[in-house]
């Protein structure tokens, strides 16, 4: 029998308030692709955290190659042999594809020949990469590549792969399973988490579960139903969003000819957007990261000033107004980055829920803060959208992922909107919650509200969208109802083609 490549045995990790992981063990393969799953806040983050170096067990131990693993930072973890890639991205947007692998390495090369093995690298493993390009220039998926590739560079045993997939197109997503299944017959180990659980059917070997903290159970992937993993994760049957047919009201929201120019120096202008957004209607907007998606958030939150009269709410001319202006008319937004944008990290969940909620909920009075009314909204947005969380007085930082971003949308939802904005409203969470989530968009459709979801994950869209327009280089499609449409008109869509153009293409 050969000994595994990495074993953990016994691992509990606790914080004030939460027990993170309890008595952990399970064991990784030389070549094997293997999943973590769980719910938000289940413990994976800090599980792969203590393997990477950036976390001590409480106790519990931790073998490589049969040697004891204590890694006591990051840079340890990489001299034994394990890189890992980040679901955000460490990356400098002004500096070269080689200058940013070159900070990521211990003892990096000369550039020249550094660029030589990028190349060399890229070109092995399918993930072509210029090394003299601006990171700034690059595409989501490209940006990934320089993650992957600086890990590579480092000839890993074991890479840990967090999230990889939230960014990037279908056709991006085959390109890394190809690079990952050519590592996985190298030797390479993978330790890979990820919500998407048809991809995890797809890719992985094995499959650990957590749940509180818990190994609860393990599976083979290609043996087991996605619902079926959904249901381990969540010790219970999963909820499958539903909405009752309506008909579309008045038109709530309405954007005419939209153009401006990106605030980030990287980012992409709105070109000419223009489209209707009724009462009870879903409009989903798809698009490849970096097509202008943060851009059109920010013109309709009222982050970003445009002309007046391109941005209107019921009809009044807004896109003058401040983000607090709108709100008190009705337009809430959820903004995609929840940790720094959404939420102040180091402000409690009170204080966040007050930040937004200040405005519709009257939570100023005379000139002060009714702090008992911002802890009860807080509190209720704990209840109502299950956020993992000890209590309201706890900072926005401590929450995983997930349950952050289960409270940044639960925040916006329990304003009672006349029209939600809301980018990548799932992004990051598991099964049971982003299933929640679309339901508590559905109901608040239902109940009158023009909701505006942009997100990446099509599935999504398809799933709750009564229209489907794509955003391509600034520019959006002229919406199309979403029951009906094929993988290939939505890519066609995607990648800019006018709705002559996939019908003619279709047909």
């Amino acid at each position: 029998m050969t000994r595994p490549l990495l074993a953990l045995a016994g691992l509990t990790k606790a914080y004030p308030g939460v027990i993170a992981n309890r008595d952990v063990s399970f064991e990784i393969e030389q070549g094997e692709v293997h999943a973590l799953l769980g719910e938000n806040g289940a413990g994976k983050s800090t599980l792969v955290k203590a393997i990477y170096g950036l976390v001590k067990p409480d106790s519990g131990a931790m073998h490589l190659d049969g040697k004891p693993h204590e890694p006591n930072d990051p840079k340890a973890a990489r001299a034994a042999g394990i890189t890992m890639v980040f679901q955000h991205f460490s990356l400098f947007d002004a500096l070269t594809v080689a200058e940013n692998v070159a900070l990521g390495m211990e003892n990096p090369p000369p550039l020249r020949d550094l660029s030589t093995r990028i190349r060399e690298v890229s070109d092995q493993y399918g993930l072509p990469l210029d090394p003299t390009r601006i990171v700034g220039d690059l595409s989501a998926g490209e940006r990934q590549r320089v993650e992957i590739i600086r890990c590579l560079l480092q000839d890993p045993k074991l890479l840990i792969m967090d999230e990889p997939t939230s960014v990037l197109t279908p056709q991006e997503v085959e390109i890394l399973f190809e690079t990952l299944r050519k590592l996985k017959a190298e030797g390479t180990a993978i330790l890979y988490i990820s919500h998407k659980l048809e991809e995890i059917r797809a890719l992985c070997d094995t499959a650990t579960i957590l749940r509180l903290g818990e190994v609860v159970g393990d599976c083979v992937p290609r043996d087991v139903s996605a619902r079926e993993m959904a249901e381990m994760m969540v010790g219970g049957t999963l909820h499958v969003p539903e909405r009752e047919a309506g008909r579309a009201g008045e038109v709530l929201l309405t954007l005419d000819g939209l153009s401006a120019p990106s605030p980030q120096e990287f980012g992409m202008p709105l070109r000419d957007i223009s489209v209707e957004v009724r009462a009870g209607q879903v409009l989903g907007i798809g698009g490849v990261a970096g097509n202008g998606q943060d851009e059109l958030l920010l013109a309709l939150s009222g982050e970003m000033a445009v002309a007046p009269d391109m941005v209107r709410l019921r009809d009044r001319p807004i896109g003058r107004l401040s983000t607090n202006a709108r709100r008190a008319l009705g337009l809430c937004a959820a903004p995609e980055e929840r940790l720094g944008h959404a939420a102040a990290p180091d402000m409690t969940l009170t204080e966040n829920a007050a930040l937004s909620g200040k405005t519709r909920k009257h939570l100023v009075k005379n000139g002060f803060v009714d702090w008992n009314g911002a802890r009860d909204f807080a509190s209720t947005i704990i209840d109502r959208f299950d956020v993992r969380t000890p209590g309201p007085g706890n900072v926005a930082r401590s929450l995983s992922g997930g349950n952050l971003q289960k409270f940044v949308i639960g925040r916006e939802i329990l304003q009672d909107p006349d029209v939600l904005v809301v980018n990548q409203p799932t992004w990051g969470v598991d099964a049971s919650a982003a299933a929640a989530i679309r339901q508590a968009i559905l109901d608040l459709a239902a109940e009158g509200t023009a909701v505006v979801v942009i997100s990446q994950d099509l599935d999504e869209l398809m799933e709750i969208a009564d229209d489907f327009a794509a955003l391509n280089e600034g520019r959006l499609s002229p919406p199309r109802p979403a029951k009906g449409l094929t993988i290939e008109e939505v890519g066609l869509m995607l990648g800019g083609a006018h709705d002559m153009e996939v019908a003619h293409v279709v047909a």
